[in-house]
């Protein structure tokens, strides 16, 4: 992975979480890997993260993924658990003309002999690609640091300091759609968060207490990294929130690093079996009527 960041070569990357740590528990599902495919790389490695929401949404996240790697040159993870892998769901595949172009950012002729590997797309910094046997775009990549303009091996401190820059704010520009918001998103009084396949179970929660006059709702999270635009409004725009996930409070830990002011209260497990609906509309409940 960290090869691909530095050679910002288009790749996607499935992560299906499962008990952790080591062997763990091979067969039951966790949401623990997240801030291992967020940090889990030596250097500044920056790589877009997406999580699907449930077996239907797989296609989806998969094409996403594929679009953003090739589009911006750069891995992506898409990170799924076992809960959804094994699960499954009716949905009604795409037809191929309905789907998004996909551009991949190829080098043009008016760039032969001229041509860098670095040179970058000034909108999305994603760098020009040629691919091998095109006579004018002969060049060279691999694991060395290279100079921003010639694409030649550099100890450069001022030109690492640029290019480190470069790769991290070409993933945090990423264009990713607004994360939605469930139930009584105006005038909520607790706003549940969860990330990835916990959504079905969340969701049934929020109604669950909605049929009891409870004021909730439900912001679950797809895009990982970069974090949607919104998500800093809708998080901060509630009186209580909680981010309930299966894990020891990785996306809470997360949030409060990307959020300024963001302190949520946590629900956590990690038992390696779906979370419950009874649990969580307890446990949401409760904080509710603190």
């Amino acid at each position: 992975m960290n090869l691909a960041v530095m050679d910002e070569l288009p790749l996607v990357i499935v992560d299906v979480m499962r008990g952790g740590p080591s062997t763990g528990l091979p067969t039951k599902t966790e949401q623990t890997d997240l801030l291992q495919v967020l940090f889990g790389r030596n250097g500044e490695s920056p790589m877009p993260v997406i999580a699907p929401t449930s077996p239907t949404d797989c296609f989806q996240a998969a094409f996403d993924a594929c679009k953003m790697a090739v589009e911006y040159m750069t891995p992506v993870m898409v990170l799924s658990d076992a809960y959804i892998a094994n699960g499954s769901g009716a949905w009604r595949l795409k037809m191929l003309n309905d789907l998004p172009t996909i551009t991949p950012p190829m080098a043009t002729a008016a760039l032969r002999d001229t041509f860098s590997p670095y040179k970058r797309n000034e909108k999305t910094l994603a760098r020009y690609w040629a691919t091998p046997g095109m006579p004018g775009f002969e060049h060279v990549i691999g694991g060395l640091e290279k100079d921003c303009s010639t694409g030649v091996i550099s100890n450069n401190p001022e030109n690492h300091d640029r290019m480190t820059r470069l790769r991290a704010g070409k993933v945090a520009g990423i264009d990713v759609p607004d994360v939605p918001v469930f139930g009584d998103k105006d005038d909520a009084e607790l706003l549940i968060v969860g990330f990835g396949g916990t959504f079905g179970h969340l969701y049934t929660a929020m109604e669950a207490l909605r049929s009891k006059g409870e004021k909730v709702a439900l912001a679950h999270f797809k895009f990982i990294n970069p974090l949607p635009q919104n998500a800093a409004r809708v998080l901060l725009g509630y009186p209580k929130v909680v981010v309930a996930e299966q894990n020891l409070g990785q996306f809470a830990a997360y949030l409060r690093m990307k959020i300024d002011g963001f302190a949520p209260r946590q629900y956590n497990e990690v038992t390696g079996q779906p979370l419950k609906v009874s649990k969580l509309t307890k446990a949401f409940s409760n904080i509710i009527h603190q």
